[in-house]
């Protein structure tokens, strides 16, 4: 297994971008022990929002299917930050909680989420799997159709 997390994105062919900043009180990833508690990332596209609307109203589900796969990539920038980039770092992909900005009678939230649920297990292997919560919304911030957040278990440095 390739040695960076961004090492092994390049090939699969898949780039990523700078973890994303907090955009208001709160931090973007919080590590208590070996767990990673990574806040909800949405998906970017050149570091600026992307995929905005609601699945079901404005956006068809191949749409929150790459809406999920760019956010789940934003996780992937904050474990990068948070291990120095490290791959070998990453015990487990614990959970992953979906939210899917969708129209009213939208109910195929969970397969928008396998699009950032793929990608783990892509990245990470058997590690990337992981338990999950697929949540349909009304909103989300910047208007986007898709916010993930993670828990990730790390292995111990001592």
């Amino acid at each position: 297994m390739t040695s960076s997390i961004s090492a092994r994105l390049a090939s699969l062919g898949l780039n990523l971008e700078p973890a994303a900043p907090a955009a208001a009180n709160y931090l973007p990833y919080v590590l208590e022990g070996q767990l990673l508690h990574i806040s909800g990332q949405i998906s970017r596209v050149g570091g600026s929002p992307a995929y905005r609307g609601r699945l079901g109203a404005d956006l068809s589900e191949e749409d929150g299917i790459a809406a999920a796969r760019s956010a789940a990539l934003g996780v992937l920038a904050q474990i990068a930050a948070a291990t120095g980039d490290r791959l070998e770092r990453v015990a487990r992909i614990v959970r992953l909680r979906v939210y899917v900005a969708s129209a009213p009678d939208f109910q195929r939230q969970g397969v928008v989420a396998n699009g950032a649920s793929d990608l783990m297990v892509q990245v990470f292997g058997e590690a990337g799997r992981h338990a999950r919560s697929a949540v349909g919304v009304a909103a989300l911030p910047s208007g986007v159709a898709v916010e993930v957040e993670a828990l990730v278990s790390l292995v111990s440095l001592a």
